[in-house]
């Protein structure tokens, strides 16, 4: 199937109990792009039990209802968009301004799938180190907090994100991604909160963290990913 020549975006956006980062996010998409390009946005909420669909009701956003699952989430998100181009979107990440004309620009060219680099809202030099390889091209350097932009025709024969998998979504997705197309890095950054590191210390964070890839590599099941981010991470 062919893009129009004025392709629309939808933006997804996966939340649970994120009351007040999808305000924030919310007006900064308002004021950071234009509403020409942008089609919707839908917010799939995964059973929040603060005031998350409340207060994202108040915005001209279409909420949806999900079972809890980032990857059902976005899912459900995809079926539901009638955008031509699908942005999944972290509620806690902020894209670069304009990062609608930027997708679009990139799709006209031929890019079917891709996602920005990223940087924390952090001072710490050991997540900026990090955060640099997210301009390299590799599968290894992706993860959802760099966004995902991919269209809706790429999304359908990729058969979408893998339900299966409580965490490790977007890693498993993107890998897949790499398999069948060409995967387009774009040189503006988002910017993504370091909560979690904060919480559980950037060493340490960064280390489960690298343990769930090696495990992954070796042919841990998506069941035992989780166990090991529940006993490791989730708080």
């Amino acid at each position: 199937m062919k893009l129009s020549n004025n392709p629309s975006l939808s933006i997804i956006i996966p939340v649970l109990n994120e009351e007040s980062n999808i305000v924030r996010l919310l007006e900064y998409i308002q004021e950071n792009s234009s509403n020409v390009n942008i089609k919707e946005i839908l917010v799939v909420d995964g059973g929040s039990t603060d005031e998350t669909k409340e207060a994202a009701s108040q915005y001209d956003v279409l909420v949806l209802h999900s079972e809890k699952g980032r990857a059902r989430q976005m899912n459900l998100g995809a079926e539901n968009a009638k955008g031509e181009v699908l942005y999944f979107l972290h509620a806690d990440t902020f894209p670069p301004k304009n990062f609608d004309k930027i997708i679009l620009n990139a799709i006209k060219k031929g890019t079917k799938t891709g996602c920005f680099r990223m940087k924390f809202d952090s001072d710490s030099r050991f997540l900026s180190f990090f955060s640099w390889f997210s301009r390299i091209n590799h599968k290894i350097c992706r993860g959802g907090d760099q966004s995902l932009f991919i269209t809706r025709e790429l999304f359908n024969k990729s058969g979408g994100y893998d339900e299966a998998y409580k965490i490790y979504e977007d890693n498993e997705f993107i890998s897949r991604l790499y398999k069948i197309t060409d995967f387009k890095i774009l040189p503006d950054q988002v910017q993504t909160s370091a909560r979690k590191y904060e919480q559980i210390g950037n060493f340490k964070l960064q280390f489960y963290f690298g343990i769930i890839h090696l495990k992954n590599y070796l042919g841990a099941d998506p069941e035992q990913l989780y166990r090991y981010y529940k006993r490791k991470i989730s708080t």
